[in-house]
């Protein structure tokens, strides 16, 4: 078996890979744009433009997946390998974000219902006025969250030498990845183009990273490999199958929407 799938899946990828930049709208920002089509309303004017051009998702998940990524990348760099779920203190921190983020999309999703259809929801009123800044930093504090969780999952599943310490587990910790954040989240809403572009293309990193690691952990489970790896090189069939399954995630959840819709733009509204 496993030498069937040493042949098979970087086939697989090559396939998916092949597929998506055939289906996808030309250009780089094109290619970013058809991975957020497959998670994001991309409605446009609650999303950061580059000029006239809206980013691939929405304000929300800009901040939600530019956080995540960034997450996980830093937690790679200073904590490789902890497999220990952020402490107690920090967890609470992240249901804190995780209420605000809940919080303001049911409030800024009851607003649009609102906006769209006339007189609906009388009896159910708005607290305050959604905006982009809110649903930026809410969407980046859950992104934290996300990237945090998902890590230490990854690494409880695949290392045979695991740290179990919190990959998140000290105020110092989050305070970092929060000041580093706040800075990102302050050049996105500068509307500068020299940090949207590679914001545009970060936030991608966002998604499929979390969907290749969260495809990994299955299919190291499906393969009966968990806790067998000692390095990267060693685990690369399994990172490669995750990303590969992510693709075609990907790609059916846009083909189905293109489908329905006939647009590469936002779901349409009213």
């Amino acid at each position: 078996m496993q030498k069937i799938t040493r042949w098979i899946v970087p086939l697989a990828a090559l396939f998916a890979i092949a597929a998506f930049i055939y289906i996808s709208p030309p250009g780089l920002l094109g290619k970013a744009d058809a991975v957020g089509y497959a998670i994001c309303h991309r409605i446009d004017e609650r999303s950061f433009h580059i000029h006239a051009r809206q980013l691939p998702m929405c304000a929300r998940d800009t901040g939600t997946f530019t956080s995540a990524g960034v997450t996980l990348l830093l937690l790679a760099f200073l904590k490789p390998k902890r497999g220990g779920m952020p402490a107690k203190k920090i967890a609470l921190a992240l249901v804190v974000f995780f209420l605000a983020w809940a919080f303001d999309g049911a409030n800024s999703y009851l607003y649009l219902i609102k906006q769209t259809y006339e007189g609906a929801l009388p009896q159910i009123p708005n607290i305050y006025i959604p905006n982009n800044t809110l649903r930026l930093l809410t969407g980046t504090g859950m992104g934290m969250g996300m990237g945090a969780v998902l890590y230490a999952a990854f690494n409880q599943t695949a290392w045979k030498e695991l740290d179990t310490r919190p990959a998140l587990g000290t105020w110092r910790d989050l305070g970092l990845l929060i000041g580093i954040m706040l800075l990102v989240d302050l050049g996105i809403l500068s509307g500068s183009v020299y940090i949207l572009y590679p914001i545009a293309f970060i936030s991608v990193f966002g998604v499929l990273a979390l969907l290749s690691l969260i495809f990994s952990v299955v299919w190291m489970m499906i393969m009966r490999q968990e806790n067998s790896f000692f390095n990267l090189k060693e685990m690369w069939l399994a990172l490669t199958a995750g990303l590969t399954l992510a693709l075609i995630m990907l790609l059916v959840i846009d083909l189905l929407r293109l489908l329905m819709t006939g647009t590469w733009g936002a779901f349409p509204l009213g």
